[in-house]
């Protein structure tokens, strides 16, 4: 676990049980005075759920009065991240931001949690129809895709001739899937020189990460550019990179301190910013303002979070951002108000979110 991180974890068996604040004494289920809320994440130990939980924490924090506690495993595990959620809605009666990687896993307990009054938030990964959960914070995955394959692009002089590996840590995750739907489309459409390979799967774990990818970059030699839509994608590329002296392009996802580190120096040209500190703040904070002003009423839809690049123009601003939770709040302190202050004017219908 990242040092700046100031959530503590204790491990259960082979889960992590993450506590945000203090324990309160009222029961479970008031929605006057303190509330109790949490969060569960699919990968405690991956930055992009150290980014989500620290957004919502700073949330919690910021409204006052809330009792929160997040959750999440230690290695990608949709059935452990499940059992942690059960859980979790057994004390976190006013409210729970569900981020998870393995959507149909969660439809029964989602829909269970909603069916016994707890008002649910999906995060980062829209909800499936059975699930009962309406509302959705999360980013434009697609665009996001397409938004590094222009990057690509720019970098690889008109023209291009070759190809382009993509990576998938998770197949079948809409939120991965539709990242490297939105490279592919991309490099079809506006460089048709370019055969796109892939995506393969890559996996979360970092060791199985780099395995991968030590597979397709040895497979792939003369390859264009080597892209991956998840967290690891990025660190593991610019280590195999340094390592083997590529020429070829790399980038991925996500604000890792090892990402931002590969972009600084140029091993990798970008990395894609979901801005998971976001997306953790406004679904807490529009959990807790629905619940303490709305009778517990949420919006309905897809509530749409930005993105964006980090290159080289803005690498040492981004750096400076990553520091502390409070570095992180007060950096994006002028989207959170832009965006909390007109909410329908941002909402989407769930059934587009992608």
């Amino acid at each position: 676990m990242h040092p700046r991180l100031r959530t503590t974890a204790a491990v259960l068996g082979a889960l992590v049980l993450l506590g945000a604040a203090g324990c309160g004494d009222k029961s479970p289920g008031s929605r006057s005075g303190e509330l109790d809320m949490g969060i569960a994440v699919a990968n405690i130990s991956l930055n992009f759920a150290h980014e989500m939980v620290l957004g919502a924490e700073s949330a919690a924090d910021h409204a006052g009065k809330v009792n929160f506690k997040a959750v999440g495993p230690p290695n990608t595990d949709g059935p452990a991240e499940a059992q942690l959620f059960q859980n979790l809605t057994a004390t976190a009666r006013d409210g729970v931001v569900l981020e998870n990687l393995d959507p149909p896993i969660f439809t029964r307990p989602a829909a269970q949690a909603v069916d016994k009054g707890i008002p649910l938030v999906a995060l980062d990964t829209a909800p499936t129809d059975g699930s009962k959960i309406t509302f959705y914070v999360g980013n434009d995955n697609y665009a996001l895709g397409a938004l590094m394959a222009e990057e690509a692009l720019k970098r690889l002089g008109a023209n291009p001739e070759g190809e382009i590996v993509i990576g998938v840590p998770n197949p079948g995750t809409p939120v991965l899937d539709n990242r490297a739907k939105g490279i592919s489309d991309t490099f079809r459409k506006q460089a048709p020189g370019v055969k796109v390979l892939g995506p393969f799967q890559t996996y979360s774990d970092p060791g199985q990460n780099y395995s991968s990818w030590s597979s397709q970059v040895n497979a792939h030699p003369k390859a264009l550019a080597f892209l991956g839509v998840g967290d690891a994608d990025s660190y593991n590329l610019a280590k195999i990179k340094k390592a083997q002296h590529g020429s070829w392009l790399t980038a991925g996802f996500d604000v890792d301190p090892k990402t931002l580190e590969a972009v600084k120096d140029g091993s990798n040209f970008v990395t894609i910013d979901p801005q998971h500190f976001l997306k953790g703040y406004l679904s807490t904070a529009i959990l807790i303002d629905s619940v303490r002003h709305k009778d517990g009423k949420l919006p309905q839809g897809w509530f749409l979070s930005p993105g964006g690049v980090v290159d080289s123009s803005n690498i040492d601003d981004i750096i400076a951002r990553q520091k502390s939770a409070t570095a992180a709040y007060d950096w994006y302190k002028p989207t959170i108000d832009r965006l909390l202050a007109d909410r329908q004017a941002h909402l989407e219908p769930l059934k587009d979110a992608r």
